[in-house]
């Protein structure tokens, strides 16, 4: 999955594109590196970021949704949490929605997903964006994670929601701190015995940072490092700002976890 930021404030600069051209561009080269998917997101959601209203997300997100999806048939996404942003991406060519409140922040987002038969991503989070980092705490972060997800899936599916349509994204980096994120990437595959397939995103995020001691711009290596492993644990979706370099670590790891389970390890 190919990260696509439409906002100015986002935590990566270089992923930040500011004219619907830029986006279409850059999507298409995500796309020749090898994505499959494309996540288009008008709101930043890095740590202390303040919310953007309807409108504006509205005119970040919906032109390039529409152009993106006029030149390609490539797996559209589309990052937000409103109902409304939901309605008019989807309507606009979108497939699936990433919602990072898994449908708290905007309860209305789930029916708009059923009534387009979408997919959905349900991520957990701590908090907001504004607050998810003011000293987050956890008994057990992978039990309290998993518990988390299983209830917010089982209301979906209440709702109407597909059980294939659903997809766990266990918010690394959102309201977690080091030891809870380092915690959940050793532990990854007690969260793939749900069933439904888990998205993470660990591309050059904060924790990679504080390991390596390098700035957002240099933690490429500790990204594709913690994504095969996150594969290895039974990630199905790895969601990056590095396409090209991430699709060889992915393609790397997927042999060696074939080979193991051809091997019978």
């Amino acid at each position: 999955m190919g990260i696509l930021n439409l906002t100015p404030d986002s935590f990566y600069e270089g992923s930040r594109l500011s004219s619907v051209d830029q986006a279409v561009d850059r999507a298409g080269r995500m796309i020749a590196e090898g994505a499959d998917l494309i996540d288009i997101g008008g709101e930043s959601s890095r740590p202390g970021a303040e919310p953007v209203s309807v409108d504006e997300e509205l005119s970040r997100v919906i032109p390039v949704v529409e152009a993106l999806a006029a030149a390609t048939s490539t797996l559209i996404s589309v990052d937000t949490t409103k109902s409304a942003v939901a309605r008019a991406a989807l309507a606009a060519g979108a497939h699936i929605i990433n919602d990072i409140s898994a449908g708290r922040a905007d309860p209305a987002i789930v029916d708009v997903v059923r009534e387009f038969e979408a997919g959905m991503v349900l991520m957990h989070m701590q908090g907001t964006p504004r607050t998810m980092q003011d000293q987050p705490v956890y008994d057990d972060v992978v039990a309290e994670v998993g518990a988390f997800l299983a209830q917010q899936t089982a209301a979906a599916q209440a709702a109407g929601l597909d059980r294939r349509s659903l997809v766990w994204d266990p918010g690394i980096g959102f309201g977690k701190d080091f030891n809870h994120n380092w915690t959940l990437v050793r532990q990854l595959s007690k969260l793939t015995t749900s069933g439904y397939p888990l998205l993470v995103g660990l591309s050059r995020k904060r924790f990679l940072g504080s390991l390596c001691n390098r700035p957002v711009t240099d933690r490429l290596a500790a990204s594709l490092a913690a994504a095969v492993l996150a594969i290895q644990s039974g990630a199905a979706i790895i969601r990056v700002h590095d396409v090209k370099e991430s699709c060889d670590a992915a393609r790397v790891a997927d042999r060696i976890r074939l080979d193991s389970i051809n091997d019978g390890d």
